[in-house]
Order: structure tokens, then sequence, then C-alpha cells
């Protein structure tokens, strides 16, 4: 039998400081910026963030806070801006 084993989300998140990200929210809006910094709980801080709605930029909201349990997955992008493909 397989069991499932968690993994803490931390150190991935920890890694992404100071590069740029991608992160989604639970309602589709996406924001692309530079992560700055992550709590103890996980909240997030971006620096040059655009906001992304159905696929279009909605323009830049320079310096956010998104609470945690706001967020469905975050994703590093590369120097071209392309998702960097994110391996456990």
């Amino acid at each position: 039998m397989s069991g499932f084993t968690p993994i803490n989300p931390r150190p991935m998140l920890q890694a992404l400081v100071d590069k740029d990200v991608i992160i989604r929210l639970k309602w589709g809006q996406e924001y692309h910026g530079k992560l700055i910094s992550v709590d103890s709980y996980m909240n997030i801080q971006m620096r040059g963030a655009d906001e992304w709605i159905d696929g279009k930029s909605t323009g830049n909201l320079g310096e956010v806070l998104i609470r945690c349990n706001n967020v469905l997955w975050i994703s590093a992008l590369d120097a071209a801006g392309k998702e960097v493909e994110m391996a456990g």
C-alpha cells in the first residue's frame, strides 16, 4: 500500500524570494511580479505586480500583499517570462 507524504511548501516559497512569479487566486485572477517576502502564515508580498484577468492584463498595481488563504497556486517564471516546470 502506498502512502501519501505531505511536503512542506515553505522551502520552495523561500527559494522563490527575489524571483519573478505568477500567483493565481481562487477566483481566477493572476498576479505577475517579483516575490519580495513570505511570512510564517504564507502571506505573500510582491513588487511590480501586474493583475491579469481572463488572460488579459488589467494594469500594474505596484506593491501588493496577498493573504495566504486566497492563493490557489504559485509558479516561478524564467528570464523569458515563461512558467518554470516545478517538480517535487
